[in-house]
């Protein structure tokens, strides 16, 4: 249905959505509360709304918008109403009334046309009025342009984002090349910009089509952890969305090549093709670690030495692969240590510190994720830090818009021994940060378990550098006291061995309930976790972390986050909440970030309340509770103790965490895991997934579902393909 009138007043905006609560004064005479992504509207404006009535349970009757256009303002009244709203810079509601008693129904015409004819009013200087004219023809190029963009399908909100970015050469780009969007603004994937284009009249032939599909789907490629494609994987792709002559695709391949826009490379009969800067991230981090491990050797026999009497010092005897992890450590500037669970990576740790130390050595401790970090500082006794928190992320540079580091090429850390852990989660722009702030010289040592799922972010470093074989790598594959280990571990290399774990057998940390319906599966987890494992572990129920393949479904993140915060965190009048883009947030809530935050201040307190440090840069995976909930903005205090104040449109970067993904669970441990398996596509229900879930908990594992899906992941050896470079880098650079 369709809702014509004049915004009388906006009761809440989200700059970062558009989502926008207004009332509007209706044709028909009544008052309606109007919800949607509305950027651009002020009071005093006459629209049209697109959409449905629908009653919200807290709320009441709201018009949920799902398109809109703009109305002529044609009489004094909407003149005087729109100018009155504030929204026009240096115009208050007694300046427009007599701005619009001088000028009448040409008042807009006057304020395009004539602006220095403002002046003629009492008050208003010829600065005064250049500077009104300007505020207000910034708002009506933004009304207007949307307008424009609408007519092409594209919504509101990415109507305001692409106007903030061209202005007014936005109808010139448009009309042109619209594809230019594909790489300046967020959200706008090749299949809109396509449908501009063929509106536009460009022809399906046009080279700046095929270049802007194949830049594309490169970018593409990378978003979902590829740093690189085969010629055949990217050919079979562009033919798909662009439906041309194979011919005509390879010539711009030529060119875009020729451009160095993409890079080209042979290897054993396969070409690769890259991004120009996907390539050169993977080729600085080979020059890096290949610099960093020029560094001369130590005497294996004396390093052999002191580590058995380490051992004595410590009470403690390795076993021959663990006794020469630490030995590698020793010797080699650049190392790794590989295993799964149970095989000794934190006792081999600590005996690298403790060795380190006795030398007056500098050792620096880091991981992906704040609470891998928390684990790491309790498993060692030292400080740990994220790797972010380590380099000191910083602000966004205002002319490249990419975030910097406090430490880099300028300003190395100063360190003599860096040892990362759960380094399989980092991705490759990441590491490239750190290394960049290493200077040679500086042992690196690389913990991290090579059967995990690799990073969110693209590349496989750890793998890749594993492969390699360029350093001293050392991997564990036997359990530590296996007559000791528990159920979790021995199931988990049961696992990625590819054997069947017996689901039926009766422990007291790894056990599995049947069930076929994704109803009783939830209900059983909330119960679960909020009575059964807590109270069993003896731990606040947050501490249960529930794990799931997917985002979508019955048995999703999306909707086991509604369920389980109805159960866990129920609405109460005595707890404030806030509306967000991505659902109700209240006090109480396990939340996480979900994107890269370089600007977000933070502060850590110590027992007595008092501020011991601060800093910025709250980061895409970190997982915290709220601790209070205002008006406009949250209060979140995260696993590693940092403090942020989440403020306006701030709000809009957290998520409920009751649930996360398997992915987002990468680096993290948590006293119990509960995780629902029915179902579900066949890239994501592998055995890497299923081992990673299992191995994120500490104390208990509980998988409930069907044993045939359990059976099938096991089975399944089948992961995304993801394309990389590195370890060709690493052994072209190394001279291997």
């Amino acid at each position: 249905m369709q809702l014509a009138g004049v915004i009388d007043h906006i009761i809440y905006f989200k700059e970062e959505s558009s989502y926008t609560v207004l009332i509007l004064n209706a044709t028909d005479g009544e008052a309606y509360t109007c919800v949607g992504e509305l950027p651009g509207l002020s009071p005093g404006e006459a629209v049209i709304f697109e959409g449905d009535l629908a009653i919200n349970p807290k709320y009441g009757v709201q018009f949920q918008v799902s398109g809109f256009s703009f109305s002529a303002m044609d009489d004094e009244a909407s003149v005087l109403r729109y100018l009155s709203s504030g929204f026009v810079k240096g115009i208050g509601p007694g300046l427009a009334k007599r701005i619009v008693d001088r000028f009448g129904q040409e008042t807009f015409r006057i304020m395009e046309e004539e602006p220095e004819r403002l002046a003629e009013i009492k008050g208003i200087s010829l600065r005064m009025a250049v500077s009104m004219a300007r505020s207000f023809e910034e708002r009506a190029g933004s009304r207007q342009a949307i307008s424009f963009l609408m007519q092409y399908n594209i919504s509101p909100n990415l109507g305001k984002k692409i106007y903030d970015r061209y202005k007014d050469e936005v109808y010139e780009i448009i009309r042109s090349n619209p594809y230019r969007l594909i790489e300046d603004i967020d959200g706008v994937g090749f299949e809109t910009a396509d449908r501009l284009a063929e509106r536009t009249g460009i022809a399906r032939d046009s080279e700046y089509r095929i270049r802007s599909a194949v830049i594309y789907l490169l970018s593409s490629a990378l978003a979902q952890g590829s740093v690189c494609l085969t010629r055949e994987e990217l050919m079979e792709r562009a033919l798909e969305i662009l439906d041309v002559d194979r011919d005509l695709i390879l010539r711009q391949l030529d060119n875009l090549s020729v451009e160095r826009k993409i890079i080209r490379e042979e290897e054993e009969g396969t070409s690769y093709i890259y991004g120009e800067n996907a390539y050169y991230t993977e080729a600085e981090i080979a020059r890096l670690l290949f610099d960093l491990n020029l560094g001369a050797a130590k005497d294996e026999k004396k390093a052999y030495e002191a580590v058995l009497n380490l051992e004595k010092q410590e009470r403690i005897t390795l076993e021959d692969m663990q006794r020469e992890a630490v030995v590698g450590a020793i010797c080699d500037t650049v190392s790794v240590i590989t295993g799964g669970p149970g095989t000794g990576k934190t006792t081999i740790t600590n005996l690298i510190i403790r060795y380190f130390e006795s030398l007056g050595m500098d050792i620096t401790l880091a991981a992906p994720t704040g609470r891998a970090a928390k684990r790491l500082s309790e498993a060692t006794g030292c400080e740990a830090k994220t790797i972010h928190r380590l380099l000191g992320a910083g602000a966004v540079a205002e002319d490249t818009g990419r975030a910097y580091f406090m430490h880099d090429r300028e300003n190395p850390l100063e360190t003599d021994v860096i040892i990362v852990d759960e380094m399989s989660m980092v991705d490759m722009f990441v590491f490239r940060a750190m290394i960049r702030a290493i200077v040679p010289g500086t042992r690196l040592i690389l913990v991290g378990d090579s059967d995990q799922l690799p990073s969110v972010g693209p590349g496989a470093v750890l793998r890749d550098i594993i492969g390699a074989g360029c350093f001293r790598v050392t991997k564990l594959n036997r359990i530590y006291r296996q007559s000791e280990a528990s159920a979790i571990v021995r199931n988990a290399h049961l696992i990625i061995e590819g054997r069947d774990v017996d689901l039926d057998e009766k422990s007291s940390d790894f056990f599995f309930l049947e069930r076929s319906d994704p109803e009783r599966i939830i209900m059983g987890m909330i119960y679960l976790a909020q009575k059964k494992l807590s109270g069993h572990l003896g731990c606040d129920p947050l501490e249960i972390q529930i794990m799931t393949p997917m985002r979508k479904g019955v048995l999703g993140v999306e909707n086991l986050n509604v369920r389980l915060q109805e159960a866990m965190n129920p609405p109460d009048p005595k707890k404030r909440e806030i509306a967000t883009p991505n659902g109700i947030i209240r006090a109480g809530d396990k939340v996480m970030q979900i994107k890269n935050d370089y600007e977000m201040p933070w502060e850590i307190s110590n027992k007595r309340g008092m501020v011991c440090e601060t800093g910025t840069g709250v980061f895409n995976g970190d997982i915290g509770k709220v601790l209070s909930v205002s008006f406009d903005s949250c209060y979140v205090r995260f696993d590693d103790d940092r403090e942020a104040v989440y403020k306006g449109d701030a709000v809009s970067e957290l998520e409920l965490a009751y649930a996360i993904t398997v992915h987002k669970s990468q680096g993290s441990e948590y006293k119990g895991v509960i995780i629902p398996l029915l179902g579900g596509p066949k890239m994501l229900m592998n055995r890497n997934l299923l081992y990673t879930a299992v191995t994120r908990a500490k104390e208990l594992v509980c998988i409930m579902g069907s044993k045939q899906a359990v059976k099938e992941m096991i089975s399944n050896e089948r992961e995304e393909k993801r394309y990389t470079g590195l370890q060709r880098r690493l052994l072209e650079i190394m001279g291997t």
